[in-house]
């Protein structure tokens, strides 16, 4: 791999971090700063280099860093499709939109779809990437049903990147990263890979998260039980403490530029007006 342009990446990430929706904390979403968001997308493209990948959610772009990135000035590697899944219908058509207008959409694409339903497109990918609520109050269940949408796109053969709470101060994070590891480890999927204390999510605590790279065992096969099976005590404190899933799907209203103020932010005094 190449030694990439910090300065030229960190300008390019900066326009995906300009149109990213506002982060919804209802539902967990927290963003990346670009910082972080360069060394992951590097790290990413790297593992992903032509694969088709999917992203089990997304509202800190790395999938769009990813496919951006990828021209002969910054990444000569990086995979061969993204597509990103989303209840979010913002991120979705944020995503789309900034494909089409930098002429990626041949690479880049986005889905509006929940985890709470069955995959729509099982088998199809050859690696997935989530970033899913963590668990604090459900011992890392929130993870575990992203990461087996994940096994779902893989069909069960092929490889997956995590991002969960990794923070030797925390005991629920060690305990959810432990879960997580044996809930891999019961679908066939083993740990091939672990990047701890890899990204700082700036919160009122700031909290470390590791990298979990997981892969297929040689002959996995898909479980028996149908892929919509999903017990409703999983789902409990989903996004946090007390917060189950309630909302199907999350529309966007309007089309807003999320690189500019929005009209409700400001107004206008003209100077005819002053006294």
């Amino acid at each position: 791999m190449a030694v990439i342009d910090l300065l030229k990446a960190i300008n390019k990430v900066s326009d995906v971090v300009h149109n990213r929706p506002r982060p919804l904390r209802e539902f967990d979403q927290i963003y990346m700063k670009t910082g972080d968001l360069v060394a992951q997308s590097e790290v990413v493209a790297g593992w992903a280099h032509g694969k088709r990948l999917a992203f089990i959610g997304d509202g800190d772009a790395v999938s769009v860093c990813v496919a951006y990135l990828r021209d002969p000035e910054m990444f000569d590697f990086g995979p061969s499709k993204v597509t990103v899944f989303d209840f979010d219908q913002r991120i979705v058509n944020a995503v789309k939109r900034f494909a089409e207008k930098q002429r990626i959409d041949g690479i880049l694409d986005a889905v509006w779809y929940n985890v709470l339903d069955p995959f729509p497109d099982p088998g199809k990918y050859d690696c997935f990437y989530t970033n899913p609520p963590w668990g604090e109050h459900n011992g890392g269940e929130s993870v575990n049903v992203f990461a087996q949408r994940g096994f779902e796109a893989t069909g069960y053969q092929g490889e997956g990147l995590l991002v969960i709470a990794d923070d030797d101060e925390l005991p629920w994070a060690q305990q959810v990263l432990a879960n997580a590891q044996r809930f891999a480890a019961a679908r066939g999927f083993r740990v091939s890979q672990l990047q701890p204390k890899r990204h700082r999510y700036h919160l009122d605590v700031e909290i470390l998260s590791c990298n979990l790279f997981l892969r297929a065992v040689p002959g996995n096969a898909a479980p028996s039980e149908p892929a919509d099976t999903i017990a409703p005590e999983r789902l409990e404190n989903f996004y946090g403490l007390y917060q189950p899933p309630k909302v199907g799907r999350i529309r966007e209203v309007g089309r807003p530029d999320y690189g500019k103020a929005f009209d409700a932010e400001y107004e206008l005094e003209y100077l005819e007006e002053r006294s």
